[in-house]
């Protein structure tokens, strides 16, 4: 992938994990990565429809998986796609947790661990200081 594509995708991002929202500001000590929402190993491109931002946690939880088991129905639920799906339909934010409103954003919380204690921990931090 070439630095003018990595550029882009962080810039479309704002700067921002395309998954939980947070800044890359907020944690300089981290790089976010360039994470293919459907990986190579499953014919995923480097094209920029096929590219999100997002921060290590996001990108370690979310992996290769492009589904879930739902805890709502049991049954394999899509994971939130940032080229597919609109953040605000799928998740809300109540205080510093991160929450599904959708069978889709219910299983990408749970998939991502968006409400790990470290991570509610950081964005109410950064809520009292007006970063987020």
């Amino acid at each position: 992938m070439d630095a003018a594509t990595r550029e882009f995708v962080r810039g479309r991002a704002s700067g921002r994990c395309e998954y939980c929202g947070l800044p890359q500001s907020a944690v300089p000590f981290f790089t976010f990565h360039i994470e293919h929402i459907r990986a190579r190993q499953h014919q995923g491109s480097d094209d920029p429809s096929n590219l999100a931002l997002a921060c290590p946690d996001c990108n370690a939880k979310k992996g290769p998986n492009v589904a879930t088991v739902s805890l709502d129905s049991g049954q394999l639920v899509e994971v939130f796609s940032p080229r597919l799906h609109r953040w605000e339909d799928h998740f809300t934010v109540v205080g510093p947790e991160i929450v599904g409103t959708t069978e889709i954003g219910r299983a990408t919380v749970q998939l991502l661990d968006m409400n790990e204690e470290e991570r509610v921990v950081l964005r109410a931090q950064l809520h009292a200081e007006g970063s987020l």
